[in-house]
């Protein structure tokens, strides 16, 4: 089966390490993705303040196409935590809501679509974890992430309120992969806790006290870097840190990497090919022990 691949904006700008590391552990996994041909915005964050039904629009075009593409039946692999969120908002409004479900059928319609409600929206962690599978993943490991300490974080939208494939309150999929992939992952109570979102764009002094809770939290519980799921969530805690250092005094950088780049490490994948090159703050040196005995890697 291929999975219908919905990129989303900040996976093609400010995430395009999320993008490319994505793209590559779905082709060591031979995890069949295609590309949803002129996909648009899901109508995310600030176009759902605005306007929530053209929000809405924009979400069921994409599913409309999503769905023309499988022939009515779809899985639809979004690795975007807001726009996880915008489309199963947008799949269930038009499910629970008549009026909605009116407006957005109509604006369908002028462009020459319909949408049935058939397509599944998913995560790959989900994809990866209910799939693909642990012992795949496993026999994929060439380099273990042995010595290294993970914090996983989920951040506040992702698994929040629709997802359906982890606990909402204490997510476990991704400290699943990590202990998979050899690296040691820390037990800590703001995996899902609000990283601040657009409010360092907006009321900085709020987003930036956010951020810095979560990544001294994470040096306190003796993490040597935070891995994620949410291009928003990776900008704020590494983007930031200088601004937070002058406000509040953190202690160091912190490393911030999305986890199908700590995936792709420790499948032996080039640091280039999976984004590692535009991280800020470059990941920590750590030992990984490979088939063929020890060596030393470089994040």
């Amino acid at each position: 089966m291929t999975y219908v691949y919905f990129p989303g904006c900040s996976l093609t700008s400010t995430g395009r390490g999320y993008h490319e590391s994505l793209q590559e552990v779905c082709r060591a996994l031979e995890v069949p993705i295609q590309e949803l041909e002129d996909w648009n915005c899901c109508g995310a964050t600030s176009y759902m303040a605005v306007d929530e039904s053209k929000a809405f629009a924009l979400s069921a075009r994409n599913l409309a196409l999503a769905e023309r593409l499988g022939n009515g039946s779809t899985q639809m692999m979004v690795p975007c935590a807001a726009c996880y969120l915008g489309l199963n908002k947008a799949q269930h409004y038009l499910q629970e809501f008549p009026a909605i479900r009116g407006k957005v059928d109509k604006a369908l319609a002028a462009a020459g679509l319909a949408y049935s409600g058939r397509v599944q929206i998913r995560h790959p962690l989900d994809i990866f974890i209910k799939d693909i599978g642990r012992d795949k993943i496993a026999a994929r490991v060439a380099k273990p992430l042995a010595g290294l300490k993970v914090a996983c974080y989920y951040g506040c939208q992702l698994v929040r309120p629709y997802a359906e494939f982890d606990d909402q309150h204490n997510p476990t999929t991704m400290e699943t992969i990590m202990t998979v992939l050899g690296a040691e992952v820390i037990d800590w109570p703001l995996k899902t806790r609000c990283c601040g979102g657009s409010l360092t764009g907006t009321i900085e002094d709020v987003g930036l006290r956010l951020s810095y809770i979560i990544l001294t939290e994470a040096q306190k519980r003796g993490a040597d870097l935070v891995a994620t799921a949410c291009p928003l969530c990776q900008f704020n805690l590494e983007c930031y840190q200088g601004k937070m250092n002058g406000r509040f005094g953190l202690n160091g950088k912190v490393p911030v990497a999305y986890f199908t780049q700590l995936m792709g490490l420790a499948f032996g994948l080039s640091n280039k090919s999976l984004g590692l090159n535009r991280l800020f703050v470059p990941l920590p040196e750590r030992r990984a022990v490979a088939a063929g005995g020890g060596a030393h890697v470089r994040g």
